[in-house]
């Protein structure tokens, strides 16, 4: 029986031996394979990741994670004594009245476009990071009164707008006189420009001050919603009871799970899938260990043989085989892992350059919603894809290994 010594020394002699071409052209592309599979892999999913995290991030920090609605589906009355009772729960952040309605948007050419018309309090537009924070031109110090707006960089360049220039709106819901109905228009001076960093939002959405919504869409006193902010988006179920409970009046609560459901249902699909499909490279650099790994053991029976007569075991000779699978599993998922960490750290870089290169858009903020490409590295799955890379890689060297160490060399020998 060998001992470790004798088995470096066995393996090396073994795997030393000239091979042929073919086998190690194939061991080559197991191990890129592998590599590719990994890599792949990583940056998917950390962009699929990024892609949820982005979304989220902004679909909640701007639209809330509670709505608070009339219960008969008209305006909300004493809106002001419903969120001064939601903001005493001990999970609410924030409840902010909102008056909002739907736009037909233009500005000093002949362009028009459709939008969302937001009415909200100076001070509770000033309170939100998302756009607070993220304001291009203007001054949110300017938005108050009745005749100021807020508008996103992409509605601004789309219809040629600027601080100070006018936006009209006209709204669907008209005057109705002896001529019939008459659409309601007004135009309101921009005073501040932001950017979200998502196409819907930049795209649509026009900020007024709540007295001016009101004015304009002719609520009175009243409010289309209160929107609540909670301090954990993922417990807003328990909110929403709290909030029936506290309030006496009867009112309809829609929270972020039901009003994005589907779309963000149709993400993890997505993602899922994606897992799924691109395993199968991973899968397929593992059947090419277990073909390059058949084929070593068929061109080095002459020496197997010659090691078993000196006494190599058929252990001996197992481990020697399943080190040789292993040794490519390993390299191929640290050089995979290696290549998906960098590309996912610079990614927006590398999309950039091959940008610049081809001179088209590979992310078009349109269809995919957001202006760049996200990545978020999740290290609990990065090490979940090294570990079924290595799972793979080494269970597909069980099977040749137990050939190699089943050949019997006085059979091996005579053939030879």
């Amino acid at each position: 029986m060998f001992n470790a010594f004798e088995r470096t020394v066995a393996a090396r002699y073994l795997l030393s031996r000239k091979s042929d071409r073919f086998t190690s052209v194939i061991a080559g592309f197991s191990l890129v394979g592998i590599m590719l599979g990994v890599a792949t892999l990583i940056i998917v999913m950390s962009v699929m990741g990024g892609f949820r995290q982005e979304l989220l991030g902004r679909i909640l920090g701007l639209n809330g994670h509670l709505g608070v609605y009339a219960a008969d589906r008209g305006n909300l009355r004493d809106f002001d004594a419903i969120a001064a009772t939601i903001r005493r729960l001990p999970n609410v952040v924030s409840a902010t009245p909102i008056v909002e309605g739907q736009v037909l948007l233009t500005g000093a050419g002949a362009t028009a476009t459709g939008g969302l018309a937001r009415g909200i309090r100076p001070e509770d537009l000033r309170a939100r990071p998302i756009i607070a924070e993220n304001i291009r031109a203007g001054s949110l110090a300017n938005f108050e009164g009745e005749d100021a707006v807020a508008i996103g960089t992409r509605l601004a360049f789309r219809l040629g707008l600027s601080i100070g220039d006018k936006i009209t709106l006209v709204s669907p819901q008209g005057r109705a006189t002896v001529i019939g109905t008459i659409p309601r228009l007004r135009a309101y001076t921009v005073a501040a420009i932001f950017e979200v960093g998502m196409n819907e939002y930049d795209s649509t959405y026009v900020f007024m001050p709540l007295q001016a919504a009101q004015i304009y869409f002719q609520t009175g006193d009243a409010a289309s919603q209160v929107e609540v902010f909670v301090a954990d988006p993922t417990r807003v179920r328990a909110v929403n009871r709290e909030i029936r409970a506290a309030l006496s009046q009867p009112v309809r609560i829609l929270d972020w799970q039901d009003a994005n459901s589907s779309f963000f249902a149709a993400v993890q699909v997505e993602r899922n899938v994606m897992f799924l499909i691109l395993t199968l490279i991973i899968i397929v650099a593992a059947f090419n260990i277990i073909s390059s790994l058949i084929m070593l053991v068929k061109d080095k029976g002459r020496d197997i043989a010659v090691l078993r007569t000196m006494g190599a075991t058929r252990g001996a000779i197992m481990r020697i085989f399943l080190m040789c699978g292993a040794w490519i599993g390993v390299v191929g998922t640290l050089a995979g892992f290696l290549v998906g960490v960098v590309f996912c750290l610079n990614i927006e870089s590398i999309r950039q350059f091959i940008q610049m290169l081809s001179g088209t858009e590979l992310f078009s903020a349109e269809i995919y919603f957001l202006t760049q490409l996200p990545a978020v590295l999740n290290w609990t799955e990065v090490m979940q894809v090294v570990a079924l890379a290595l799972s793979l890689a080494l269970l597909a060297t069980i099977y040749p290994s137990w050939r190699a160490a089943k050949t019997d060399p006085v059979e091996m020998l005579r053939n030879e």
